[in-house]
């Protein structure tokens, strides 16, 4: 068990922090990211403010929305108006590239490295900046997927057609009732792929992409690696956070990196061979 106090490393510099990174990253075998929502805030993916205002302006008059996460969560009263609100935020926040090459700079320090990505994020924005899709393990799911909302089965759909189609044709947000998608097999409607209930589905996809990476986890369970946990918050910690504590306590040669803006910290067990860095992760990659 790690202990309950955790430790921030304050004391030392910005610089001194990145010069301990480049280091790790010079000498690893090989390179576990651990990615979360921040990275995407940081290329630019913010769901709120002016981003949010600008595309959805009309959905805060009408109901009141503050933002686009709480709007996923809106009790829309139909289908048609559902869909509208999640045909554009799929659009702005999947088959849009992030504003800022954050994502591309990640993949310039890591390309020749032997890694793997294990990340909260559902915005495919590994993908698009040519990260190895047979390198990466989506865990909450995935913007572009669709599924049965019951589900009555373990498949997921690709929704980009519908999607674009959707996007253009709504009026007063709301989509052509026509165009609201219902399962295949039992007509019900579908829904995002996204991981908020028992209800979401793991699909071949899912499941192969849980074997790579617990296959490259015990490939290399004795050999340098770099645990790098990049905007990883509090809301759930067990799935990357606490793992890469744990890999790096049972490691002696493993590094664990921690890049946050407000919440860069390591447990004692580890703090010897941990860099913590409190700092904008654009500037961090920057600079590495």
């Amino acid at each position: 068990m790690f202990s309950r106090i955790l430790t921030k490393k304050s004391t030392e510099s910005c610089s001194e922090q990145i010069k301990q990174l480049r280091q790790a990253l010079r000498e690893a075998d090989a390179v576990v990211i651990g990615a979360g929502a921040g990275l995407s805030a940081a290329a630019g993916f913010t769901y709120f403010g002016e981003r949010f205002e600008k595309n959805f302006a009309d959905f805060m008059q009408a109901y009141g929305i503050s933002d686009m996460y709480s709007g996923g969560f809106y009790p829309f009263q139909t289908l048609e108006e559902y869909w509208a609100w999640w045909s554009r935020h799929i659009m702005l926040n999947r088959y849009e590239k992030a504003p800022k090459p954050v994502y591309d700079k990640l993949l310039k320090l890591v390309k020749e490295k032997d890694y793997f990505v294990l990340t909260t994020n559902v915005d495919h924005q590994f993908q698009m900046a040519g990260f190895d899709k047979k390198r990466l393990f989506c865990t909450q799911g995935d913007y572009g997927l669709w599924q049965c909302s019951r589900p009555c089965h373990q498949k997921t759909y690709d929704n980009e057609e519908t999607v674009r189609r959707m996007a253009a044709m709504q009026r007063d947000m709301r989509v052509p009732t026509e165009m609201v998608p219902h399962c295949p097999v039992c007509q019900a409607p579908m829904t995002m792929n996204l991981r908020c209930d028992h209800r979401f589905v793991q699909d071949e996809g899912w499941y192969r992409a849980a074997r790579s990476y617990e296959d490259f986890i015990r490939r290399h369970e004795a050999v340098r690696v770099l645990f790098w946990e990049l905007g990883v918050g509090e809301n759930t910690p067990a799935i990357i956070k606490y793992p890469f504590w744990k890999y790096t306590a049972q490691n002696d040669l493993a590094t664990y990196v921690c890049v946050n803006m407000n919440e860069a910290f390591a447990p004692h067990e580890i703090m010897k061979r941990s860099v913590c860095i409190e700092g904008e992760i654009e500037m961090v990659l920057e600079s590495v």
